[in-house]
């Protein structure tokens, strides 16, 4: 059996320079430069109880270590150095502009440019899938997204509705997916109750955007779209579904948990354009990998419906932050789910998710 040609489907490349100045408060912006100091604060942050706060500083910091660079380039040599040659990565910019934290440094269209010059750089964009990205508060006719669709050859499409829009929005469902529809283009959402939040955006509203239900207008609409539900639901509906001992009693994630609510979408039947990746919540992995390799394992119907649906993704550079290095977890997640069920999610559902080839 040939080997196997990885797809890594959730990788970020954007820079500091595509994060709003005043990201995640306008008081930490004399301490951009200083990442020792704002890891300090997120730990004081969480001692005092503090958690969304100190899981933004972390990512900030994040941000700030890995991002640091004034090219994109430095990030992607970076990341290849943890796979194979031949691996493949999807792409995924980001626009935070519309999210109330002030402009970037450098707008979208000029990422979207960057991005597209290095997919075709001959040796370094070897495998590079580059995806587009909306906010349909900064772009609602989606002329930036096409332009850089049609002018780069951009595979796909990533929206983020935690920064503060529904899957449903009505910019998106008139201008984008008819015609992601029409063209067979692949759609990456966020889908977590983590990340990036829109600054005036409450905790309530953030996880109505978010929530797997809120698809289902969009898939009733276009049921040839393609959409891929980042994370499987995200660490804290993992952690929730692990350990069912309820330490924040009033917690969503404990009766509406998004994990399984995926699952059961999935598993189904009902809904054959959803997907979804394991990108970030793998990283927790000897605490998650045992439950992912008994739903991927399975021999019922349902079972075989999700393991057909299931793209492997890690969430580079974000995971930068977690102990396992990008490939540690690349290989032990090949040995414990086997060659087979790995080779399925991380080259063959890739391909059809992305229109290469057909089930």
């Amino acid at each position: 059996m040939p080997d196997i040609r990885i797809v890594n489907c959730h990788v970020h490349l954007f820079t500091d320079r595509h994060v709003p100045v005043n990201y995640p408060y306008r008081w930490l912006r004399p301490f951009r430069k200083l990442p020792g100091l704002i890891r300090w604060m997120a730990m004081l942050a969480r001692l005092i109880g503090q958690h969304p706060i100190a899981e933004k500083l972390t990512r900030l910091g994040k941000f700030h270590n890995e991002a640091r660079t004034p090219h994109q380039r430095e990030i992607l040599e970076h990341v290849r150095r943890h796979y194979p040659d031949n691996t493949r990565l999807v792409v995924l910019p980001m626009d935070m502009s519309a999210a109330g934290y002030g402009p970037s440094p450098t707008p979208l269209r000029r990422q979207h440019d960057e991005l597209g010059e290095l997919a075709r750089d001959p040796e370094l964009g070897r495998g590079v899938i580059p995806f587009a990205t909306i906010d349909p508060r900064a772009d609602p006719q989606a002329g930036e997204l096409w332009r850089a669709i049609d002018r780069h050859g951009f595979r796909g499409v990533k929206i983020y509705p935690r920064l503060g829009f529904a899957p449903d929005d009505p910019r998106l469902m008139r201008h984008v997916y008819p015609q992601m529809e029409r063209r067979g283009l692949p759609l990456m959402t966020h889908c977590s109750r983590g990340g990036v939040q829109g600054r005036h955006l409450p905790d309530l509203i953030a996880d109505r955007y978010t929530d797997p239900m809120a698809y289902v207008p969009v898939m009733l609409a276009h049921p040839d779209l393609r959409i891929c539900l980042a994370h499987f639901g995200g660490q804290r509906d993992w952690a929730a579904y692990v350990n069912p001992d309820r330490t924040r009693p009033l917690a969503e994630e404990y009766e509406r948990n998004w994990q399984v609510m995926i699952r059961r979408m999935i598993g189904g039947g009902q809904w054959p354009g959803l997907w979804t990746d394991i990108s970030y919540t793998l990283f927790h992995f000897e605490d998650y990998v045992p439950f992912l390799r008994l739903f991927l394992t399975g021999e019922e119907p349902e079972d075989a419906r999700l393991r057909s649906r299931v793209l492997f993704g890690s969430d580079f550079y974000m995971t930068r932050q977690e102990e396992l290095s990008e490939k540690a977890v690349c290989f032990r997640l090949r040995n414990a789910l086997g060659e087979e069920v790995f080779r399925q999610i991380a080259q063959e559902n890739p391909a059809i998710w992305l229109g290469e080839a057909e089930e």
